[in-house]
């Protein structure tokens, strides 16, 4: 499967007009995912069978509203891919943290399961846990503000 540039920033426009986050194109064995960051710039991902793309940067905007409501909560803590929320290291286990709670920088603050694999989430920044914006178990999506760090 090979693709070219037009081809996949066309793919890059539908991401952005859409609002999507991301598209997964599979032929077989092989595939190729187009993804948008929360920083607004569109990136491909290649399986290992497939030579990775450049695509040009995306622009956006975020809205006054959004900058205001981040603004007001402090530093976001987003996932780093898709897959399931969990707030503990195990069932019925003590949560990582809770809303009040102060952390480190470098600290686990939850586990995003993805393809069967528990990834620990840490915090970017010290600070006070002002919330959490999302619920144990939750599916959540890349780029996705799991709580926020003031």
């Amino acid at each position: 499967m090979k693709y070219e540039i037009e081809y996949i920033e066309k793919i890059a426009k539908i991401i952005a007009d859409n609002q999507l986050s991301e598209i997964v194109l599979e032929d077989g064995e092989q595939a190729i995912t187009v993804r948008k960051e929360i920083s607004g710039v569109v990136q491909t991902v290649a399986a290992p069978t497939v030579a990775p793309a450049t695509v040009a940067p995306v622009a956006s905007v975020p809205s006054n509203k959004e900058e205001k409501t981040s603004a007001k909560k402090g530093t976001p803590i987003v996932s780093p891919m898709v897959g399931a929320f969990y707030a503990a290291p195990a069932p019925g286990a003590k949560p990582f943290v809770k809303v009040g709670d102060v952390v480190s920088a470098g600290q686990v603050v939850c586990i995003v399961e993805a393809m069967k694999l528990m990834n620990e989430i840490e915090a970017e920044v010290s600070g006070k846990i002002v919330e959490i914006c999302v619920e144990d178990g939750q599916s959540v999506e890349y780029g996705q503000v799991l709580m926020y760090v003031e």
